[in-house]
């Protein structure tokens, strides 16, 4: 890239923020406001709050659900803003969440295995053996079968 700033994180080999193309304006309008509306709905049928949930998901998803269907080109601008909200949360959370599976799966069943002396790659040195070559049963293919194996 010449003189403009990463779109990406540097462990993304993937898509700048300008190739990713959302959704019409239409459809942005009507799925996200429809979302708000039905959370505003649940919300309010669930009971136990004073109302005020439910208020600002149907403020703002009637509005969204209206626009959408008489004026979907009012809606480009949230449209976009909503895009790159989902791309920045993409950016910080993929972290996050490959984090945690490491940690919470990878490391726990590594330190099972070490602690059962399980040595899946034979990294453990065995001073008085000959060789480290493992001897397959049956033997492999015979070796002028590959000739020019690079």
């Amino acid at each position: 890239m010449s003189g403009g700033r990463r779109k990406f994180a540097p462990h993304e080999a993937g898509p700048t923020a300008e190739a990713v193309e959302g959704p019409s304006n239409r459809s942005f309008g009507l799925i996200v406001g429809g979302v708000m509306l039905a959370i505003a709905a649940l919300s309010f049928f669930a009971g136990g709050h004073s109302g005020w949930p439910a208020r600002i998901f149907a403020a703002f998803g009637a509005p969204l659900v209206v626009l959408a269907l008489a004026a979907p080109g009012v809606l480009a601008i949230p449209n976009k803003l909503w895009m790159k909200l989902g791309l920045l949360l993409g950016l910080v959370m993929t972290p996050i969440v490959m984090g945690l599976l490491y940690a919470l799966t990878f490391v726990p069943i590594g330190l099972l295995m070490r602690l059962r002396g399980h040595d899946p790659l034979r990294r453990a040195k065995k001073p008085p053996s000959e060789s480290y070559w493992i001897v397959r049963e049956p033997p492999g293919p015979d070796p002028k079968t590959m000739p020019n194996q690079f």
